[in-house]
């Protein structure tokens, strides 16, 4: 890509902005990142050092200790410390989802109480919106609030919700009746971790991650009025607001993780001889690997899209292309994968070459935070005008 060209797509902070953090990414790698899984623990290191030099808060406003840029600086940090190895699943929910609703949408006391920690990284916010009968679909979310004197009390279950143990508090999808149709509408509340009556359990996965996964039980847990996040009518623009920034970044996620893949398995392929030539010499291994790359690419070019939109304010457009964005990385990032481990034969079912962990990860990002399918029913209802079938 030429100079001029990289400059149109990205301004000269963007690339900067991608040249320090792949710096970083490659001071700890996949080898930090894989022994952290193994011992149990959490990327503090490298959580630690990112927030330091103000990666994990580049999308907050300065007024609270952030970058003040948005989604799109925010993405460049997660992909490309996904395409060195060392991903930060969290930076997902904390600051894009989290952060994002509450620079948006919060009291001027939340944002003082909460965004300064999530700028400089230590303080971090769970998401919590799945639940058991409903997955992602906020129609049907039977967390329910309900108004006791000036409080709330907060009542029902969900499920693969990440990163709850280390969270200080989780930002909660419920319901509210409305007063005036009886109908129940979302709303948002920060639950604090030590809040009676909020239980969480450890739900084990195959998934080798750092960040744990938990069922969370609410059992009239009792909030206050400045729980509740944002104007109690407001009702899906605030969720949206949240929900895509986190399309967004699972598509940098998953094109980090994809980048990383291929790159591994074109160093292998150029170096792995058979017979008189190396491997990526011959059509079978390196027209899947090229595909890799242009679907990668292709993927990328619509998160920078969905980005764009989102930071310049426009929440339906947004909507489109992060929806797209996200299926397109999520796809793309499994074929990448796959065909990494299938160029590395046997090799690429080692410890050693550490890309056979990431078969059942790359699926992450088809499953979370919404499947295909509904991204495709989105698509073909929002964008192509067909008749629902439910």
């Amino acid at each position: 890509m030429s100079t001029a060209l990289s400059t149109v797509l990205e301004t000269e902070e963007h690339q900067a902005l991608r040249a320090a953090v792949a710096a970083l990414g490659k001071r700890y790698g996949r080898d930090y990142m894989t022994k952290v899984v193994q011992a149990g623990a959490h990327p503090d290191e490298l959580w630690a050092e990112a927030a330091k030099l103000g990666y994990l808060g580049v999308n907050l406003p300065e007024e609270y200790g952030g970058g003040g840029a948005g989604i799109a600086e925010l993405a460049i940090v997660l992909e490309e410390l996904g395409a060195a190895g060392s991903p930060l699943l969290m930076m997902v929910v904390s600051p894009a989802i989290c952060g994002t609703v509450i620079s948006r949408f919060g009291t001027a006391e939340q944002k003082r109480e909460w965004l300064p920690g999530l700028a400089d990284g230590s303080r971090t916010m769970a998401f919590g919106i799945t639940e058991p009968d409903a997955g992602s679909n906020s129609h049907r979310i039977t967390t329910t609030a309900r108004r006791d004197g000036a409080d709330w009390l907060l009542t029902g279950r969900k499920v693969f919700v990440s990163g709850v143990d280390i969270a200080d508090a989780t930002l909660i999808v419920g319901r509210t009746e409305d007063a005036r149709t009886g109908s129940l509408k979302p709303c948002l509340f920060i639950v604090p971790r030590d809040a009676e009556g909020f239980q969480r359990n450890r739900i084990p996965m195959e998934l080798q991650a750092p960040e744990k996964q938990f069922e969370l039980v609410l059992d009239d847990v009792r909030l206050p009025a400045s729980a509740l996040v944002g104007d109690e009518d407001a009702g899906l623009l605030q969720l949206f607001a949240g929900l895509n920034p986190e399309r967004i970044m699972t598509a940098a996620f998953s094109v980090g993780m994809g980048r990383y893949a291929l790159q591994r398995a074109v160093e292998y392929a150029k170096e792995r001889t058979v017979w008189k030539a190396p491997i990526g010499a011959h059509q079978a291994i390196a027209h899947p690997l090229a595909q890799a790359h242009i679907d990668l690419e292709l993927a990328r070019l619509m998160m920078h899209k969905a980005a764009l939109l989102y930071d310049a304010g426009d929440d339906m457009g947004a909507g489109e292309a992060a929806n797209m964005a996200k299926l397109a990385a999520a796809d793309a990032c499994v074929k990448a994968v796959d065909q990494a481990v299938h160029t590395l034969g046997g090799n690429g079912l080692t410890k050693e070459f550490g890309l056979a962990s990431l078969i059942v990860a790359s699926r992450v990002a088809r499953i979370a935070p919404v499947s295909r399918e509904m991204i495709l029913n989105y698509v073909s209802h929002q964008s192509l005008g067909l008749p629902k079938s439910y």
